[in-house]
């Protein structure tokens, strides 16, 4: 499946170590909060109890929003939309 994670989580090093483990399960950064990719069940399962275990629920927030791909080439985007000096051409060619 094809998943949207983003987040904003407040403590710097867990940020970091959520955007580590984003990338570890394959997903591409296409903004700096903000991660695009393919997941298993399994890696998506996975994913999110890593995430869980960095985040202080009390002020952190996560989000992962599985999607197709008739969906994602429906997404509407405006203005710059992504970091260019982030996203690869795989995620381009999800939308184009």
């Amino acid at each position: 499946m094809l998943a949207w994670v983003l987040y904003d989580i407040k403590n710097d090093r867990a940020r970091t170590k959520a955007a580590k483990a984003c990338k570890l399960a394959g997903l591409y950064r296409v903004q700096f909060s903000c991660f695009l990719g393919t997941l298993t069940p399994n890696q998506k399962d996975t994913l999110t109890l890593q995430l869980e275990a960095l985040i202080d629920e009390q002020v952190d927030k996560v989000y992962l929003f599985p999607m197709n791909k008739s969906e994602l080439q429906q997404t509407v985007l405006l203005g710059q939309a992504f970091d260019k000096a982030l996203v690869s051409d795989e995620i381009q060619a999800l939308f184009f």
